[in-house]
C-alpha cells in the first residue's frame, strides 16, 4: 500500500510520464479493486454514491468530487453526494436540487466536461444513469490525461455498481410491497386495529436518533414497523375479528404471532437483521414477555423502542375490547409500567420528546 500511495503522488505532482506501464497498470488495477470491495461492504445507492465521493478525492487527489443520479423515467436529478475532503453532503430533496447548473445538467445527458480543474464524466450503462465529477482548488495542479483515464475507469466501476445495487432495491421494493399486502389485507376486512397509522414509523424514527442509533438500526426499525404483524395472514379471520375475551386457546394463537411473522419473512435474506425486532418487540423489560422470557438488555433495542411505540398506538387508537385513552392517559400507562414492561430508556426518551411540538403533532396523527 506505501508504494501505491507514493505512485498516486507522484502522479498528482508530475504526471503519468513519470510512471512506468507497469505502475500504471497497477493503479488502474488498485481503483477496480477499491470500487469491488465498495460495492460488496455496501447495500444501498445513496450509501454507496457518497462512499464513491471520498474514495475518488483519495484516489484521484481531487479537493471535492460528486455524483449525479437521474430518475430512470423522468430524466431529472434526484440525489447528488458531495465530499470536499471533510465533509459528506447528500442532497435529494427538490429545493436543494434547484440550482444545478446547465453545465452539470449536460453532462449527466452525456457530454464530458473536460478542463484543467474540472472533470465531469457522465455515467452510462443501456442509458445515462447520471454523471461524477472531481475539481481541484486553482493552488493546485491541473488534472493530467491520467487522471481522466483513471476517472474513466472510475466511472465504468461505478455505472455497474449503482446499477447493481439499484436492481437490488428494486427487488426489495417488490418483496416488501407483496409483504405490505397483508396490512392493506387486514384493512380491506375491517380490522383496522391490526393496521399501524402512517406516522407509526416516524414516531420510533424519532425515538432511535434521540438514543443515537445508528442508520442501519433506524432501516431495520422502518422494515419491522411494515411487516410485525405480517403472521396475522396464518391467524384465523373470527379470532383477528372478535371484540369479547379471548379464550387460552385463540390467546395462544395470538401469542404465536410475533414468531409467525418473523417465519413469513425469514427467507428474504436483506429482512434477516429485523427478524429480532418482529420476534422480540412482545418481550417485557422484567421478562414476563413472550416468545422467550428475554429481559433487559438481551431484548434488542429496536424491540425495546416498539414495544412503547406500540402500546401508545393502542391505548391511544383504542380496542374493539377497551376504551381509547387520552394522551395523558396513556403516558401516564407508560410511566406506570416504566421498568416492568418498558425499558426506562426509551420511556424516557419518549416523554422527552413528547414535550417537543413536531412529536405531539405525530402523535395526534395516530389517532
Amino acid at each position: 500500500m506505501k508504494n501505491s500511495k507514493t505512485e498516486r503522488d507522484i502522479v498528482h505532482k508530475n504526471g503519468a510520464q513519470d510512471l512506468s506501464l507497469g505502475k500504471r497498470y497497477r493503479l488502474v488495477l488498485s481503483a477496480v479493486h477499491m470500487v469491488y470491495r465498495l460495492v460488496n461492504s455496501t447495500y444501498n445507492v445513496r450509501e454507496l454514491t457518497l462512499r464513491l465521493t471520498r474514495l475518488l478525492c483519495q484516489f484521484i487527489k481531487a479537493s471535492s468530487a460528486s455524483v449525479y443520479l437521474l430518475d430512470p423515467s423522468k430524466k431529472k436529478v434526484i440525489l447528488v453526494a458531495i465530499f470536499n475532503n471533510q465533509i459528506n453532503i447528500l442532497l435529494d430533496k427538490k429545493h436543494e436540487l434547484k440550482n444545478i447548473s446547465d453545465v452539470e445538467i449536460r453532462v449527466t445527458e452525456g457530454y464530458p466536461l473536460i478542463e484543467k480543474r474540472v472533470i465531469g464524466l457522465p455515467l452510462i450503462a443501456d442509458d445515462n444513469i447520471g454523471a461524477i465529477f472531481i475539481e481541484r482548488k486553482s493552488s493546485e495542479g491541473p488534472f493530467t490525461d491520467f487522471d481522466r483515464e483513471m476517472l474513466s475507469v472510475f466511472a465504468e466501476q461505478s455505472v455497474t455498481a449503482i446499477k447493481k445495487l439499484q436492481i437490488h432495491e428494486e427487488q426489495q421494493n417488490t418483496i416488501l410491497g407483496s409483504i405490505q399486502f397483508i396490512d392493506k389485507l387486514l384493512v380491506k376486512k375491517g380490522l383496522h386495529s391490526l393496521a399501524h397509522a402512517p406516522v407509526y414509523f416516524s414516531i420510533m424514527k424519532a425515538i432511535a436518533e434521540k438514543m443515537h442509533l445508528s442508520q442501519d438500526a433506524i432501516d431495520c426499525l422502518h422494515y419491522a414497523s411494515m411487516l410485525h404483524d405480517a403472521g396475522a395472514v396464518d391467524v384465523p379471520f373470527e379470532i383477528l375479528s372478535k371484540t369479547s375475551q379471548l379464550t387460552p386457546e385463540e390467546f395462544k394463537i395470538i401469542r404465536d404471532l410475533p414468531s409467525k411473522s418473523a417465519e413469513l419473512i425469514k427467507p428474504v435474506a436483506f429482512l434477516r437483521p429485523v427478524l429480532p425486532i418482529i420476534l422480540y418487540h412482545r418481550e417485557k423489560y422484567d421478562g414476563t414477555g413472550y416468545p422467550s422470557g428475554l429481559k433487559k438488555e438481551q431484548i434488542p433495542i429496536g424491540a425495546r423502542i416498539m414495544a412503547v411505540v406500540d402500546a401508545f398506538e393502542a391505548m391511544t387508537r383504542g380496542r374493539p375490547y377497551k376504551r381509547k385513552l387520552s394522551f395523558a392517559e396513556a403516558l401516564e400507562e407508560l410511566n406506570k409500567n416504566s421498568g416492568t414492561q418498558f425499558d426506562p430508556k426509551v420511556v424516557d426518551c419518549f416523554k422527552e420528546l413528547y414535550k417537543q411540538k413536531k412529536f405531539r403533532k405525530f402523535l395526534s396523527k395516530l389517532q
